[in-house]
């Protein structure tokens, strides 16, 4: 037997569901009525108007379950989840609770870009109590120490033209992620400035040129701007670019701190006939970034294909950037330096903190190791294999501050490189929306009005400033630490709190192996096993 049940809804569920969408149509009938008899009431009726149409589509259409059970009161949820962001960051979170950057930390870069006044009254909001605060110990003996002495010279013994980088750069933000004014105003601020400018794996682009500011030229796995049609290598083409004087150093992107092992897609729609021009790709199609590079599949090879870029840009160095994922795939790469005896006259560590237009949320929050860990990591491979005196080491991933550079040069780096800071220095005011093309500050977008409000000169100079102003703030935490360069900054220097009643330095906190540690034998070190893995001729484990 089939049984039926009839449920009556009661009324104080109608008047909830239906009462305000009633209330209004009856309204909007009112105001009609009132119009036609010469009242002055436009002002009413056409919104509500618009509102009894919204509500009787609502009725009728079946995606949104909410807007056809409760017509005309579900707007204020959609309209809530879109304000939301803007609210939280605006009137809801404190100076210290915004992620991925706090208030804090974008008014700082903020007042720097603007050479505005950067101190901060009336003590640190920052719980110093908490397992999170770490500070640098000064000296008694502190001195002055000028900011223009931070340089470091970066290539090899096999490098003819080594580069003297400054201790901040831009890190990799391709043309495509950014629009055109971005990469002008960045290009033009690093021309002023005395650094250099990641042209991320987007290949170099007319803007990078425009103002001859220094190039770093990140060569992905999509080898955008060096080419065939097919999307593998081309010699030729590598050779026509990297020989350019605005080009300093080329950097193979192994992987990305915010999307790891990932590759990327640039929808074609996004694909503009620049954009095509400088990845050297069709229009009308996607434009696919493979996980993997097909230039080189081992270690040994991959040594190889660094030899073969540095003699076809004219002896220039050649390094890589990577998250460290897999500890044997590094020690496997210094087993292969060594081995051949080609080296890499650099390495870029980026942290699972690093940012990117966009990624799919488990990339982000649980793919790749942080950059204090992955750079301690990557520190003693080179140390323990010998190799730290001929490589460079740098940081990227979250580097905003002076304090930011200290820690990192503290345990390893020889210098930073920062994306999301200097896009604040542009204006960016992290409305997260990088990856819709709509963003409001015109910086990661294609949108010639909204890049218009980008006016790179001006823009330019606070790019500058930022980057000045934060190496000033790191000479002034060097003397205070009684040091004479950033370069001196030990593990030691660096407490961090464990819990509320006890901290300890750096250095009793990670292990630091000793110089060619991995290389003997006989002495054991928390590495050990990933070296054992390490294989020079296969990036898999032994």
């Amino acid at each position: 037997m089939k049984l039926r049940t009839t449920m009556l809804i009661h009324p104080v569920t109608l008047l909830t569901r239906y009462g305000t969408f009633v209330a209004i149509l009856i309204a909007t009938a009112v105001t009609f009525v009132l119009l036609t008899k010469g009242w002055h009431v436009r002002w009413a009726f056409y919104p509500l108007l618009v509102l009894s149409v919204v509500g009787i589509w609502s009725l009728f259409q079946t995606r949104h379950t909410l807007m056809r059970n409760y017509p005309v009161i579900a707007l204020v949820r959609w309209v809530s989840e879109e304000l939301r962001p803007f609210l939280r960051q605006y009137i809801v979170e404190s100076n210290l609770e915004g992620r991925p950057y706090s208030r804090e930390h974008r008014s700082l870069i903020y007042q720097r870009a603007k050479d505005d006044v950067d101190v901060h009254p009336f003590g640190t909001e920052l719980d110093v109590y908490s397992d999170e605060y770490e500070w640098l110990s000064h000296s008694i003996a502190a001195r002055h120490v000028d900011p223009n002495t931070f340089r470091v010279e970066v290539g090899g013994p096999q490098c003819d033209k080594p580069y003297s980088a400054s201790l901040l750069n831009i890190s990799a933000m391709s043309f495509g992620a950014l629009g055109a004014n971005a990469i002008e105003a960045l290009n033009l601020g690093a021309k002023l400035g005395g650094f250099y400018h990641d042209t991320g794996e987007g290949s170099i682009s007319p803007y990078h040129r425009k103002n001859g500011g220094d190039l770093v030229w990140e060569l992905g796995s999509g080898y955008f701007g060096c080419r065939d049609k097919a999307g593998r290598f081309d010699p030729k083409r590598f050779a026509e670019q990297a020989v350019s004087d605005q080009v300093k150093m080329i950097e193979i992107k192994l992987s990305q701190g915010a999307k790891p092992g990932h590759g990327g897609l640039l929808p074609a729609e996004k694909i503009t006939a620049e954009i095509a021009a400088t990845r050297m790709v069709p229009t009308g199609q996607d434009c696919l970034s493979p996980p993997a590079h097909s230039a080189f599949s081992t270690p040994i090879e991959m040594m190889e294909f660094i030899a073969t870029l540095r003699e076809m840009s004219g002896g220039k160095p050649v390094g890589f950037k990577m998250c460290i994922g897999q500890p044997h795939e590094l020690l496997a790469i210094c087993k292969a330096m060594n081995e051949t005896g080609i080296l890499a006259d650099f390495i870029v560590i980026d942290g699972a903190e690093g940012g990117t237009g966009a990624a799919p949320v488990e990339f982000s929050d649980h793919i790749g190791t942080p950059l204090r860990e992955g750079l301690i990591f990557a520190r003693n491979a080179l140390v323990g294999t010998g190799l730290r005196d001929k490589v460079r080491l740098a940081a990227s991933g979250k580097v905003s501050t002076a304090h930011y550079l200290a820690a990192n040069m503290a345990v390893g780096a020889d210098w930073c490189n920062a994306a999301r800071a200097f896009m604040f220095s542009l204006g960016c005011v992290m409305s997260m929306r990088c990856h819709t093309g709509e963003c409001p500050s015109g910086v990661t977008t294609h949108d010639p009005l909204r890049q218009r409000g980008l006016v790179v000169e001006d823009k330019a100079r606070r790019v500058h400033n930022f980057q000045r102003e934060t190496l000033h703030a790191l000479a002034e935490v060097v003397g205070a630490a009684g040091l004479d360069h950033p370069g001196q900054l030990t593990p030691a220097h660096i407490f961090r709190r464990i819990n509320a009643v006890e901290a300890k330095p750096l250095d009793d906190l990670y292990t630091f192996i000793e110089p060619g540690s991995l290389l003997d034998g006989r002495r054991k070190t928390p590495l050990g096993r990933y070296w054992q893995e390490a294989r020079a001729d296969s990036f898999a484990p032994a």
